[in-house]
């Protein structure tokens, strides 16, 4: 029996998608089980990953029942993750803790000794990230200073795949691509950086082995094999973060290729042959699934998960609130909406950072709210396109994937307030689970890395309004404007949680 089929795991934030693709890179189908996310205090946010395996195992099996694939024609199984997060192992590979997520702000004073001790233009220089609560690092020391038992026992601190990865192969390893989310990582050397571990006092035996994303580093066991439907023996590719496979399942791999990803967070991205740095340190440059590319990117906290918020809150009986936003006039009707719930990323890298609608008056009603809504994730991301065109100023076009591309007011106001064509793929919501697809046939021989672009197809153009890409150009103004003028208020109200307890810092 010959094997022909990638089985690809996502492991999203709110759940596992596994998805099975043929030799031909033809979907096959796709089974989701998903999870919860504990929000235990302001800016902490955690996961259990029991819950990763449990649905990791569930989507194997119905996706293996549902498709009538036999096991043993799966000829590899890869990963993709979502990035950043810390989940302390034993030396059995048992987890100590929840694993503490990308989302989680609460390292901020760990984060400001990190930037101290190895400085802060060196840590961008040679990781391409700023010293951020949002990384890993800053939350192994948050470890280290706030639950030294958990962090005296652990054995290695794992990325979210990773620690899946450990559950069906015993392999304790992580990718370049997720290495570069941890602020220890040389993105050009591909090591880890000995002289940051060192100023930590950090011992470099706590990180998993390197590896690039399209090695086979173990084989599914047998007690995996029983748990999850597969075959023992099928080898497993180590994959790479959400980041880097959703750029490959979009097609961009060459150099001055541009994509937008929206989930429950959002990036913009594109390929490179170098890290770009930017001067005022407001994009990122994360190691790219292909093995010699990078992904310079500008990522928001709340994208997704900012419009699931307003629509949880604004959600009354049979109300369709996508069709009440269409049914608002572009600009809300004067109202804005700044939608750093969760602190922010680029471009302004302020965990501090808080939602907020500006502008709110009788007249406005659920509908404007929720325009609205849609309206400030696409401003943020227009700011972060400006960031990334100053360095690469031949965007002309965004390709659009994720499950924030499946909604077409929203495509229609990022054509609006980007000034550009979108391009949706015809893979939406199953980029990343293509990109993570195509390492793994890569690592096992299955795939070429030509297949990426061949699959990823256009379904759709939206063209920009140019009457609406004028009155989003004025609200951008006052959007930054906003930001400015509250980014004090933000940073009172936080030491006011503080001082009652409640903050996490």
């Amino acid at each position: 029996m010959t094997a022909r089929y990638i089985l690809a795991h996502d492991l999203g934030t709110t759940g596992n998608k596994a998805t099975l693709f043929d030799a031909e890179g033809v979907l096959v189908g796709s089974a989701f089980a998903g999870y919860a996310t504990h929000y235990p205090q302001p800016n902490w946010a955690e996961q259990e990953p029991e819950a990763w395996w449990r649905a990791v195992s569930l989507s194997s099996q119905q996706l293996l029942h549902e498709t009538g694939v036999p096991a043993q024609e799966i000829a590899a199984v890869g990963f993709s993750g979502q990035m950043m997060g810390c989940v302390p192992v034993d030396a059995q590979g048992r987890a100590l803790r929840s694993c503490i997520i990308w989302a989680d702000q609460r390292a901020q004073a760990q984060a400001a000794r990190m930037a101290e001790r190895c400085g802060e233009a060196a840590i961008y220089r040679r990781n391409g990230h700023r010293a951020s609560p949002a990384y890993t690092a800053p939350k192994i020391l948050w470890l280290r200073d706030e639950q030294p038992e958990i962090f005296a026992a652990a054995h290695c601190f794992l990325q979210p795949k990773d620690y899946l990865i450990h559950r069906l192969t015993g392999a304790f390893v992580t990718d370049y691509s997720d290495a570069s989310g941890t602020l220890l990582f040389d993105l050009v050397e591909r090591r880890w950086i000995d002289e940051f571990l060192g100023k930590l006092d950090l011992d470099p035996a706590v990180l998993p082995a390197l590896h690039p994303s399209t090695a086979v580093v173990g084989a599914v066991t047998a007690a995996a094999a029983a748990a999850t439907g597969l075959a023992a023996g099928t080898p497993v590719v180590v994959g790479g973060g959400d980041g880097s496979c959703a750029g490959i399942g979009a097609g961009v791999i060459e150099p001055g290729d541009a994509y937008l990803n929206i989930g429950s967070s959002a990036w913009i991205s594109i390929a490179s042959s170098t890290p770009v740095l930017d001067p005022l340190e407001r994009t990122v440059t994360f190691h790219h699934v292909h093995p010699e590319h990078y992904c310079p990117m500008g990522t928001m906290q709340s994208a997704g998960g900012a419009r699931e918020w307003a629509w949880r809150l604004l959600l009354d009986g049979g109300l369709d609130l996508d069709a009440a936003a269409a049914s608002a006039p572009p600009g809300a009707n004067g109202l804005l909406f700044l939608p750093h719930l969760m602190g922010e990323r680029s471009p302004y890298w302020n965990p501090l950072a808080r939602g907020a609608y500006v502008g709110l008056a009788i007249p406005h009603g659920k509908a404007e709210l929720a325009r609205a809504a849609l309206e400030g994730v696409a401003f943020n991301l227009r700011l972060i396109l400006d960031c990334l065109m100053a360095q690469s100023p031949d965007i002309r076009e965004m390709r659009f994937v994720g499950g924030g591309s499946r909604g077409a007011l929203m495509r229609q106001i990022l054509a609006d307030v980007f000034a550009m064509p979108i391009h949706v793929l015809a893979l939406q919501g199953d980029a990343t689970s293509w990109g993570a697809a195509v390492a793994a046939g890569v690592g096992v021989g299955l795939y070429e890395w030509s297949i990426a672009a061949q699959r990823s197809q256009v379904a759709a153009v939206v063209e920009p309004d140019a009457g609406n890409a004028a009155l989003y150009a004025e609200l951008l103004a006052l959007f930054k404007e906003s930001y400015a003028a509250l980014d004090p208020v933000f940073a009172r109200l936080a030491q006011m949680q503080t001082g009652r307890g409640a903050g996490g810092a």
